[in-house]
């Protein structure tokens, strides 16, 4: 009995022995060579911090410094290297158009209004801002967004018509086709996901003749707003076809120049 506890005790020495054998050799087994990782190569750039929305005043906290893959970058990007002041020069500039959190600030985008107003600085060279009073029956039920683009329509009595018949008669007819909308009321962009605005007051984006084709047919009739489809709206479709408006200096005629035919209105 006693021998045979002395070969299990044995037999375990050795095992334990041979297994502290391996565990040594793995010890000293040489490690496994590890890739060496590549180092990105960065610069620290300009970006928006949160989301700034068209018309928004940029204020420091809006703006941060962020290292950016050098592969990755624009000539428009702001480098802190070359403008380590861009920060203070850029605070009170206005954004033209919105800027998403994370991405890149760049001086095209911003306005610097030296004074003036938004709508002023947003206006491209030799146009206007005028405005017209809207409703939900006049302004497509409040589905017209800045941006989109309109037909305004001036619907008047027809008084030939009526001298004619006695009949009170009256007529619409287009007098400024594929304008701008840009903005209704105050809101110069879609917020929060908002699909729909009815708003009181529309600005459209206007040259200074159709300006003045404005001002005269709101003293002639009622105006309302058509929206055009994205598919067809082109500002250079109407002078394209031929379609001219024009409105007479120095009273209540307004001339419309159709494909080379001038038919004129004047209101009593």
């Amino acid at each position: 009995m006693k021998a045979a506890r002395l070969i299990v005790l044995g037999i375990a020495v050795a095992a334990g022995g041979l297994a502290a054998f391996l565990v040594g050799g793995l010890d000293r087994a040489e490690p496994v060579p590890v890739e060496p990782v590549a180092k990105l190569d960065t610069v620290e750039i300009l970006v928006a911090k949160s989301d700034i929305g068209i018309g928004q005043t940029l204020a420091e906290a809006d703006v941060a410094w962020q290292p950016w893959p050098t592969a990755a970058l624009s000539p428009a990007f702001l480098r802190r290297n070359e403008r380590p002041d861009a920060i203070p020069q850029l605070v009170g500039a206005i954004a033209r158009t919105p800027i998403a959190a994370g991405e890149p600030v760049r001086e095209s985008k911003l306005i610097k209004v030296k004074g003036s107003g938004y709508m002023a600085a947003i206006l491209p060279p030799g146009m206007r801002a005028a405005s017209t009073e809207i409703s939900p029956e006049t302004g497509a039920g409040g589905f017209i967004l800045p941006n989109d683009r309109v037909d305004v329509l001036l619907t008047r009595r027809d008084r030939e018509s009526e001298r004619a018949t006695g009949v009170e008669s009256h007529v619409s007819e287009t007098v400024l086709p594929d304008v701008r909308v840009l903005a209704i009321d105050q809101l110069v962009e879609e917020k929060g996901g908002q699909k729909v605005v009815v708003g009181r007051t529309a600005t459209l984006e206007l040259t200074p003749r159709q300006a003045e084709t404005l001002a005269v047919s709101k003293q002639m009739g009622s105006l309302s707003l058509a929206l055009r489809s994205l598919a067809d709206s082109d500002p250079t479709r109407e002078k394209d076809r031929g379609e001219v408006v024009e409105v007479e200096r120095g009273g209540n005629r307004l001339n419309m120049v159709r494909f080379g035919v001038t038919s004129t209105v004047i209101s009593k």
